[in-house]
């Protein structure tokens, strides 16, 4: 990913060149990259601005994050921190996960910026000017508990849609079934942080005048869509928005973080995420260069690209064109648009708001070769690409070419290039230099139609015709009986791996490089398939591509096997949410802990590890005087994790679970909560642990410790008190401003519940000890939606 820097010199449009604008939908800062954003958006505009360049054309490729709204909001609210400091750490993730990935950005920026405002208060102006906007006044939920208007992605409930019912519809918009939504329109909505039913309140808002700007959009739809060759799906959402009517657009929010509204009635708003955001592709490329304009206010010279899933379609094709052309100016408006339909994981859509799927930092630590992927990913079917069409096919016709070449004079080449005289007189050799013309030919063909797969099947098929023409030519036996012809068979397969490693380029960098570096060619001495320079036909005569005499590197294997072992290992590895695999992690990091630790002490003489065992056998248990102050601070309340919970084998009512607080082994405790939480949702999830309450037989089974929960005023509802989910295993939950070690054991037992009696949940569902928050290093602790219940 290219860093771009001040000293280098900005690309701006060339006259008489053709100039191509390139953008990715930008991510959204709520989360680690997934795979399914990776290869629909940044992956699939960094091939074809790959191939852009390899064909000469001037490129610039823009993105960056999507940091204001909603979810950004909800997200600091989850890890106790700021709106700013969110964005600044998911910003840096975003940044590093797309440079392992190679992604040949010109500039990755960011929506937070001094530009994004200047930009986005410019065209709400010329709208506002122009008059295509409109104040109205709108009803929206509005949460009594957590005392504000929620804004769409606050907001979750059934889907409204016939057929679809799908139960954790957003307020904006059904991740089931693609409807964009008003928050209104949901049915039995819930406020997403408190859990609490809103009701609907009236708020003044600013509409964009969709319906009155439809002439001007229809004329740009069917214009571009034909031009630009949009692709099917595209064409069919874009045109499902026009047929059903366009409908004003709100574009103001009730938020505290984004671009200011610049009107003195609306100051206390900030415009709607999707007004701001495709905007960010503008004012991104206003930090790239201040002649920012030369891209996009320049139609006649400069092509827009964007690449988008397919839920982003009519924010890309009716909003964000409605807005441009409602400023009357000459805005460079999208040419192309490049689809792709949602990436599945196995069984599901990858999520970033639910974890689900394999995400950036996760491919990482596969150190599997970066391709592109199917709308299904299954870790069966990466095994079967990787195998077959990677290893079986380009790399072995890759290896069995250099392989040979690299053999001794006696058996080979010595590493060097022979001379290949008569080439164009060898039948089999110039039967393959057309295929291969051909290939060449449609291969371009695919690519300008941004039909990327199709591109990349071409290629491949370049490499299966080369290992046909070596099965079929025989090298081998030629070697001994018909030294010229098997050197035209060698110069002519070597010239056909340089012209792979060019064609697959924009697909796989890595791969291209290293081939490059087998052949001892440089970089830059790649091929362009620029029309000036007669490339195409080039393509036909791969015996001319390699120079005789030029001496290759070192031939090496360019793909590993992946075996049936590993398939099993990763898709263990990444099952289920991000979550589920983070307390994965700490229980197997909390294993090889402990058998460190045990390893240590074994380590030692027999008669030290006699002496610390009668000392720890030795040690009482130390209670606090009887006469002592009942202070808060004497209870050893804990951050613990669920590793295990059953129902209890002699008694209906009680669960028994084994709960990790931190120490070598898990704690057995005994709870009733059958009757108000269901046994899975018992599994694997972080509560508060109070540990210092004497042991106590419950039925049979001695309970080592007690869960916190809260419960209503009549008892009929109860909730397990949860600490963050950032917060470690074993830490001590504490109270702002109190100090003091816990008892070992609680002892007298009136301590406990002289203190209870002030354990409560807040109206804004915090746990506390009188007005003070149990807290964690990750936050407070929070019930989901019992207010003013008591903890116990």
């Amino acid at each position: 990913m290219d860093d771009h820097s001040a000293a280098a010199a900005a690309k701006l449009p060339i006259p008489g060149k053709r100039n191509v604008l390139i953008t990715s939908a930008l991510p959204y800062v709520n989360n680690v990259p997934h795979l399914g954003n990776i290869i629909g958006c940044v992956l699939s505009a960094d091939v074809y601005a790959r191939y852009c360049r390899m064909r000469g054309y001037n490129t610039l490729y823009i993105c960056g994050t999507d940091e204001y709204g909603t979810a950004t909001e909800t997200k600091a609210l989850e890890e106790g921190c700021s709106p700013k400091e969110i964005c600044d750490k998911y910003h840096a993730i975003h940044k590093e996960v797309y440079k392992w990935f190679n992604i040949s950005f010109d500039e990755f920026g960011r929506t937070s910026s001094p530009q994004q405002t200047e930009v986005c208060q410019a065209i709400f102006k010329k709208l506002w000017d122009n008059n295509w906007l409109v104040e109205n006044t709108m009803q929206q939920l509005y949460c009594d508990t957590c005392k504000r208007f929620l804004a769409d992605r606050l907001v979750e409930g059934n889907c409204p849609t016939p057929g679809c019912n799908y139960d954790s519809a957003r307020g904006d918009q059904c991740e089931k079934c693609g409807k964009l939504l008003n928050p209104t329109e949901l049915l039995e909505p819930k406020c997403k942080v408190c859990r609490n039913t809103p009701r609907i309140r009236d708020t003044d808002h600013l509409f964009l005048e969709l319906p009155l700007l439809k002439d001007k959009l229809e004329e740009y739809v069917s214009h571009m869509s034909v031009a630009g060759g949009w692709s099917q799906n595209a064409i069919q959402a874009t045109y499902a928005w026009l047929r059903e009517g366009l409908k004003q657009r709100c574009i103001t929010r009730d938020l505290k973080w984004g671009v200011p509204v610049p009107h003195e009635k609306f100051k206390d708003k900030v415009f709607y995420v999707w007004f701001d955001a495709p905007i960010g592709y503008v004012s991104i490329t206003s930090c790239y260069t201040p002649e920012w304009e030369k891209w996009w206010k320049n139609p006649e010279n400069v092509e827009l690209y964007q690449f988008m899933g397919k839920d982003n379609v009519p924010f890309h094709t009716v909003i964000f064109p409605s807005t441009l052309l409602g400023t009357g100016e000459n805005w460079t408006m999208m040419k192309t648009i490049s689809v792709t339909e949602y990436l599945n994981y196995e069984a599901g859509k990858f999520s970033k708001s639910k974890g689900v799927g394999v995400f950036g930092n996760d491919a990482k630590d596969t150190n599997i070769p970066v391709e592109v992927s199917d709308t299904l990913f299954t870790w069966s079917d990466l095994q079967a690409k990787l195998n077959s069409e990677l290893l079986s096919n380009l790399g072995n016709f890759v290896n069995r070419v250099l392989s040979f070449i690299a053999k001794d004079p006696a058996s080979g080449y010595g590493s060097v290039i022979p001379d290949a005289p008569g080439a164009d007189s060898h039948l089999l050799t110039k039967a393959l230099g057309d295929k291969v013309g051909i290939y060449v030919e449609q291969y371009i063909e695919a690519m300008e139609k941004v039909k990327l797969k199709q591109g990349l099947k071409i290629a491949m098929s370049i490499s299966g015709e080369g290992n046909a023409y070596l099965q079929e030519s025989q090298f081998w036996k030629l070697y001994k009986e018909d030294r010229p012809s098997c050197s035209v068979v060698m110069k002519t397969s070597t010239g056909l791996v340089y012209l792979l490693a060019c064609l697959l380029e924009p697909f796989m960098p890595s791969f291209t490089l290293e081939v490059l570096k087998q052949l001892n060619l440089p970089l830059e001495a790649q091929i362009s398939f620029s029309d000036e320079k007669g490339d195409v036909e080039r393509a036909k005569k791969p015996w001319e591509i390699i120079p005789a005499h030029h001496r290759i590197g070192t031939p090496a294997p360019l793909f590993k096997e992946l075996k049936d072992e590993e398939v099993e290992f990763y898709r263990e590895k990444f099952a289920g949410s991000q979550a589920d695999r983070i307390v994965k992690a700490e229980a197997e990091a909390k294993k090889i802990s402990e058998k460190l630790m045990e390893a240590k002490i074994s380590d030692g003489k027999t008669a030290k590890k006699d002496k610390t065992k009668k000392s720890a056998v030795a040690k009482p248990k130390v209670s606090a005087p009887a006469d002592a102050e009942i202070s808060i601070s004497r209870l050893d309340i804990r951050v613990g994790l669920i590793k295990k919970a059953q129902k209890h084998p002699d008694a209906d009512s009680l669960y028994v679970e084994e709960i990790d607080v931190g120490e070598p082994q898990p704690r057995t405790v005994v709870s009733g909560l059958v009757k108000y939480i269901p046994l899975e949702e018992m599994q694997n999830r972080k509560v508060c642990v109070l540990c210092n309450l004497k042991p106590a037989a419950m039925r049979g089974i001695k309970s080592q410790a007690m869960i916190l929960a809260a419960s209503n005023s009549d008892h009929t509802k109860v909730e397990l008190v949860e600490p963050p989910q950032g917060a470690v295993v074993g830490e001590r939950v504490t109270f702002p401003g109190i100090e003091g070690s816990p008892d070992d054991v609680l002892n007298p037992k009136k301590v406990w519940e002289t203190l209870q009696v002030d354990l409560h949940s807040d109206k804004e569902l915090v746990a506390c000890y009188k007005d003070l928050p149990l807290t964690t290093s990750a936050g407070v602790c929070k019930v989901s939606t019992i207010t003013q219940g008591s903890i116990r």
